[in-house]
């Protein structure tokens, strides 16, 4: 089973968090930052992950806190359940259209952490929540995961759907790359014979 709990306490936050990588999309997300809700939302059910996550932090200085360590714990769950990665199809992409934004997002499971973001949100905020925290979820995602990710903006005016496609994106390449690859028998994706 390609499951994972991850528990995260700290005297800014206290996250838990349950993903299921061959789930059907179903999620129960409450971070105390609504956007970030939303967005994870997004990514459980067009990645068909399973994904529960319950944070409770220090929303009254703002949503930094809260926004690194959900995006810590959820790169610690992936690393989890995958284990060694033996028969993952490794990589994947996906460009995603939403309404006027159109976003490319292309990713490795290659055990090392590196974000390429290029990503311009025209505005500081949206709604109650600031769009530079965008950059550090993902940013905490793949240090942890140990995942490459390239997300990058093709077009679009609306800051709701550039960061949206972005999220999109991210889930449909992250549900491509933890696909089973029936070609390589169980092994592990890597001419170095691990990942």
């Amino acid at each position: 089973m390609r499951q994972a709990d991850i528990r995260r306490k700290t005297a800014e936050t206290d996250v838990v968090l349950t993903l299921d990588l061959d789930g059907a999309g179903r999620c129960d997300i409450q971070t105390g930052v609504g956007f970030l809700d939303h967005m994870l939302t997004l990514f459980a059910v067009h990645g068909r992950f399973d994904l529960t996550v319950r944070c409770e932090g220090d929303t009254h200085v703002d949503g930094h806190h809260s926004v690194e360590d959900v995006g810590i714990c959820l790169g610690q769950a992936f690393k989890a359940a995958l284990g060694d990665r033996a028969g993952i199809t490794r990589y994947g992409h996906a460009v995603i259209p939403m309404d006027e934004a159109l976003i490319l997002t292309a990713v490795d499971i290659s055990g090392r952490g590196c974000l390429g973001f290029e990503l311009p949100v025209p505005t500081q905020k949206i709604g109650e929540f600031d769009t530079e925290l965008v950059e550090e979820f993902f940013t905490a995602f793949v240090r942890e995961a140990g995942v490459t990710l390239h997300i990058r903006y093709l077009t679009g005016r609306n800051a709701h759907h550039i960061v949206e496609g972005a999220f999109k994106a991210f889930a449909r390449a992250m549900r491509a790359a933890v696909a089973a690859d029936p070609a390589l028998d169980g092994a592990v994706p890597s001419s170095k014979g691990v990942l």
